[in-house]
């Protein structure tokens, strides 16, 4: 009868691939409020910018306008909108893995 090979540990290979599994799944709490905290930085810095091409916009109102840079400043308010958007459903899976990871807790009176 073999044996399977051993790793580092004496342990078969594939031993710990469940513990590991688990380990990559499993994220500290405060790792995620940071990642979350730095998403709504990167949040507010990307609508900071939204407003900023908005102000410099100029409404297509009759006004003579370069259509190229009009062009060009749409194509980036899209591209601003649409991180916003990537940066939204991030911050929601932060926030969804905080409370799954905290649901358990009990809760501590304020006093």
């Amino acid at each position: 009868m073999s044996t399977p090979p051993l790793t580092g540990a004496g342990m078969p290979p594939g031993a710990f691939s469940g513990t590991q599994a688990q380990a990559a799944r499993e994220v500290n709490t405060a790792s995620l409020c940071r990642i979350g905290q730095e998403t709504v930085q990167d949040i507010v810095f990307r609508t900071m910018e939204i407003f900023q091409l908005l102000r410099n916009m100029q409404l297509p109102n009759g006004v003579t306008y370069h259509t190229g840079t009009y062009q060009d400043r749409l194509g980036k308010l899209q591209e601003h909108l649409r991180q916003l958007s990537i940066l939204f459903r991030k911050l929601r899976l932060v926030y969804d893995k905080c409370n799954e990871n905290c649901a358990g807790l009990d809760p501590v009176p304020i006093e």
